[in-house]
């Protein structure tokens, strides 16, 4: 990283660890428990990765995805119905037009941004009336295995935890999402992988 910038996608210097593949797997577990179906939608994937596992496994079945990250993996252009867009965040949401998202996915992205009220600003502007934002964040627990995993372990990528700007707890995410649109009784937001994480569901109204 340059003058404190992150210069690099998540996963383009190298192989995921073990634990962040484990950690990606659980993710987008639990986006499908509560998000369902995503076949037939337009679906965002804001701060994808470098290869954005998640949206690969989504093409095919929803009708448009959008990545967006610092560096996206070459062959990701050429995937069918795949839009993909390299640039920082939120800065780089100007590409994306008003309600033309049905489901927007932010995992474990909002820690490392200079910015997260601007960006979630941002995921509840491209969101269509009807449309869900599910967003997975490191919590004030999970600070101390995340951080002992890295530097003690050395099982996760340090510059990762040195990129992290902030943690989330339920207290601290709910407020924000309220900020941003989210009307408070379609907003979820709890604990999940053991305390580790926190997630937060959002629906937008259609009225």
């Amino acid at each position: 990283m340059a003058n404190g910038e992150r210069t690099v996608a998540f996963g383009q210097s190298g192989a995921l660890s073990v634990l962040d593949r484990l950690g990606t797997w659980l993710s987008a577990h639990k986006l499908e428990t509560l998000v369902g179906p995503v076949d037939g939608k337009r679906v965002g994937d804001f701060g994808a990765g470098y290869e954005a596992r998640t949206a690969r496994r989504l093409v095919g079945r929803a009708a448009e995805i959008v990545i967006v990250d610092l560096a996206l993996a070459e062959d990701l252009l050429g995937l069918p119905g795949v839009r993909a867009i390299e640039g920082r965040l939120p800065a780089a949401m100007a590409e994306i037009a008003d309600a033309s998202i049905d489901v927007a996915l932010a995992v474990s992205v909002l820690e490392h941004l200079d910015e997260p009220d601007a960006m979630l600003s941002e995921l509840h502007r491209v969101l269509a009336p009807g449309g869900v934002l599910f967003v997975n964040v490191p919590s004030w627990a999970g600070k101390r295995f995340l951080e002992f995993s890295a530097f003690r372990l050395g099982l996760s990528p340090a510059v990762e935890m040195d990129d992290h700007k902030t943690y989330y707890d339920p207290r601290d995410l709910w407020p924000m999402l309220v900020r941003a649109g989210f009307v408070p009784h379609n907003v979820r937001c709890r604990r999940h992988k053991f305390g580790l994480n926190t997630y937060a569901l959002c629906r937008v109204g259609t009225s």
